[in-house]
């Protein structure tokens, strides 16, 4: 336990900063999953639909610092390379 009062406040900080994070990558791993499954069936609509709303999260999400922008960009490219393949 925090003995000073700012290093309590920094705990609670941390605490509320990693349920956030933890809630925004979750929503994105789901999305992801979504988008696989639209990617297996090769239905390019939806596909297109739930990569513009994953980029979005990813984007907000590097905003928030919950990723990194490296990390994001190699998501991206990896999710519009999955893309290309339905043809």
């Amino acid at each position: 336990m925090p003995t000073k009062g700012s290093s309590a406040k920094r705990q609670r900080q941390n605490e509320t900063h990693r349920l956030r994070n933890r809630m925004a990558k979750s929503a994105v791993r789901t999305e992801i999953k979504k988008y696989s499954e639209a990617i297996r069936v090769k239905d390019k609509d939806v596909a297109e639909k739930e990569l513009k709303l994953i980029v979005s999260m990813l984007d907000s999400a590097v905003g928030k610092k919950i990723y990194h922008k490296n990390t994001v960009a190699r998501k991206k490219s990896r999710l519009h390379r999955m893309l290309g393949t339905i043809d």
